[in-house]
């Protein structure tokens, strides 16, 4: 059986559903206190590293960190902050950005070209620590 809708369709009406960000907004809404939420692998944020004071939410569990009746859920959601998800590429991100802001999360944007967007514009990538820790 055929798929009717590829991964291609689903990343474009996300897009077309949610606000996305450049890597300067990003770190410019960063620094007035927005939350930069990287919802890659954990190991991609070791082996590749990850934004400064970013909050890692593994994109398996976003959905579950976000709802507040979830035994899951994870405080910094309910903080009332400024959300600004990444993924590598901006895929995982505007599929995750829609699907939250959809669970009523707001504001919430995602960064159009993921890290690697972040990383051609030269902004700032740390080492520091395992990437384990939520930022």
């Amino acid at each position: 059986m055929a798929i009717t809708r590829g991964v291609r369709q689903l990343v474009a009406e996300a897009d077309a559903a949610i606000e996305t960000v450049t890597a300067a907004e990003a770190r410019q809404r960063q620094a007035r206190g927005a939350v930069i939420v990287d919802l890659r692998d954990i190991r991609e944020r070791i082996r590749d590293g990850f934004i400064p004071d970013s909050f890692h939410a593994p994109r398996g569990m976003i959905e579950f960190w976000v709802d507040p009746e979830s035994p899951y859920f994870k405080e910094i959601f309910g903080s009332g902050r400024e959300f600004i998800f990444h993924c590598a590429s901006g895929w995982r991100s505007a599929l995750a950005t829609k699907a939250v802001q959809d669970m009523g999360l707001a504001p919430v944007s995602h960064i159009g070209g993921g890290f690697t967007a972040w990383k051609k514009a030269d902004a700032p990538v740390t080492t520091t620590g395992d990437g384990r820790e939520p930022r």
